[in-house]
């Protein structure tokens, strides 16, 4: 199953990339570059300048993007950025920036068409209804409808593995790696602050995530900042890195074909579209319930996410591990022998080995043979047996068994060694550099946040997607499922579970890439007659 589903995203993953990057550069064009254009309305709007209190909708234009954001600013955002340097180099990070500001357009067209066809609540515990479905069936025609319930399809499934259950795994792993508070423990908590908010429907996971998604954002951005003000003098430096090395890569820490244009490129498209999810559907959904009469407003509104996102946060995660130097150091890890972050190694050929070997020699804590051991994709020099890094080991590695033994018998499960760090550990490395535990417990907190705000947004987008497919009578069942799909998420393994995310996400995004070309004509005009006869005006404070 798991083979299956790799091939299948191995191929989804590449289309959705050329069309994701062609369809923000289209509507870049068509919208006369809107992105940059109307960026300060944007604000204006959020800041509720415009606020028209008497509007149809259920919550403000400021809580809007705070609920959207808490599903769009997360975990990606501590982990992401370092996967990206790990694999693609700093260049990376460049092809990062250019999907948020491509993405910019994208996300105002999905919210300004979210907003014009959106439904009205038809009870009195649901909300006003919008994304891409009712895009979909009403802007292109009853014909279309089917897709449309794909993506809702789609969009569910997601809402429960990526937006929830992934959360809740990641958050009770943190907990207890750091703390050793078990994961059921962790994932009951986590569970009932999410079904508590999710009883109070979507007015009250407005008010959470409008106090919840900035506050976490200040305290990852100001740990952040102050690490980069101990580290001032390789900012320039580290974006000059950046920039050099987007086109012509010469750094890799990881993967075949790092230093390669390619690797690079890929990376970092990859990392940026599904870090400020521009194109994917689900912010729509959020920015539908705001109170507007002005599709357009809201559309201006959504600007500002792929810039908060990817162009603030993910450049300071990037400038924090580039600064201080921690994305191409090494650190003394334990090498767990049943570990996915475990794999092996030609050094012949300087690339990973598909076929698991059947046995490695080592002697004097060194390889006998040309295969290797890696961690985190990249070769371990020498092994130790002990966490001190005293004792070489000696002996032989069983990788079905999943067990080293020395010459004498011994046997062990975990040995030591200098490794390179990955996803978030590396950024919480580079905090660690300058603040010490404090910056560890920065990175743990916002991750913590970052989890529950994400799960609970989510919750919103597969409500309405419930919704949208079965009718209102849908939303306490589904309600009850989400929030034990978190408690189980917090205890199972769930790699099989990740992979089926991304396919029902590269599933999901297709058909609303489709519907957002073939309605950017729609979205042109309202833009055109909102910005010429300036109805905002009327509610200016």
């Amino acid at each position: 199953m798991e083979t299956i589903i790799a091939n299948l995203n191995h191929v989804l993953e590449r289309v959705l990339i050329v069309l994701l990057l062609s369809t923000g550069l289209w509507l870049t064009i068509r919208l006369g570059f809107i992105q940059f254009r109307r960026f300060r309305h944007g604000l204006l709007v959020v800041s509720g300048k415009y606020d028209a209190p008497e509007a149809s909708g259920d919550y403000s234009h400021f809580q809007a993007l705070t609920t959207a954001l808490s599903a769009t600013v997360g975990i990606g955002n501590i982990a992401g950025v370092a996967i990206a340097i790990h694999w693609g180099g700093p260049g990376a990070i460049f092809w990062m920036w250019i999907t948020a500001l491509l993405g910019m357009a994208t996300k105002f067209t999905e919210v300004t068409l979210a907003q014009k066809f959106r439904v009205p609540s038809t009870n009195k515990t649901g909300s006003t209804s919008g994304g891409p479905m009712y895009y979909i069936e009403q802007g292109l025609g009853k014909k279309w409808k089917p897709m449309a319930i794909f993506f809702a399809f789609a969009l569910m499934i997601m809402a429960f593995i990526s937006g929830n259950a992934v959360q809740a795994n990641t958050l009770a792993d943190l907990v207890q790696t750091v703390f050793g508070v078990p994961a059921w423990i962790t994932g009951a908590l986590s569970a009932s602050v999410v079904g508590f908010v999710l009883i109070g429907g979507i007015s009250r996971i407005g008010k959470v995530t409008s106090i919840l998604a900035p506050s976490m954002a200040a305290l990852y951005v100001l740990g952040g900042l102050i690490v980069l003000f101990f580290n001032a003098q390789e900012i320039v430096p580290s974006l000059r890195l950046i920039v050099s090395e987007a086109f012509n890569p010469t750094a890799g820490v990881a993967g075949t074909g790092a230093g390669i244009f390619m690797q690079t490129l890929i990376w970092g498209i990859r990392r940026g579209l599904f870090s400020n999810e521009a194109g994917q559907g689900s912010a729509p959904i959020a920015h539908s319930a705001a109170k507007t009469e002005e599709p357009v407003s809201e559309g201006a509104v959504a600007i500002l996410e792929p810039f908060i996102d990817t162009i603030l946060i993910c450049s300071i995660t990037a400038l924090v591990i580039l600064t201080t130097g921690v994305w191409k150091q090494t650190t003394p890890t334990p090498i767990v022998l049943n570990s996915g972050d475990l794999s092996y190694y030609s050094l012949t050929a300087g690339a990973a080995v598909d076929q698991t070997p059947g046995q490695i020699h080592f002697a004097e804590g060194r390889p006998v043979s040309d295969t290797t051991l890696a961690w985190h994709e990249v070769p371990v020099t020498t092994f130790y047996t002990d966490a001190g890094m005293t004792q070489l080991f000696d002996g032989t590695i069983l990788p079905a068994q999943q067990m080293a033994r020395t010459g004498g018998g011994q046997a062990f499960s975990t040995l030591h060694g200098a490794a390179v760090e990955n996803a978030a550990p590396l950024t919480m490395w580079g905090y660690r550099e300058v603040l010490g535990n404090w910056g560890v417990l920065i990175v743990v907190l916002c991750v913590i946040l970052f989890a529950v705000s994400t799960a609970i947004s989510w919750s919103y987008y597969g409500d309405r997607c419930v919704t949208y497919v079965f009718g209102d009578k849908a939303i306490l069942p589904y309600r009850i499922i989400y929030v034990g799909m978190h408690f189980v998420g917090a205890i199972l393994g769930l790699n099989v579970v990740w992979a089926l995310g991304d396919l029902a996400m590269s599933l999901g995004t297709i058909p609303n890439v489709i519907a957002l070309v073939l309605l950017s004509g729609t979205a042109r005009a309202l833009a055109r007659k909102y910005f010429q006869d300036k109805p905002y005006l009327k509610n200016n404070k």
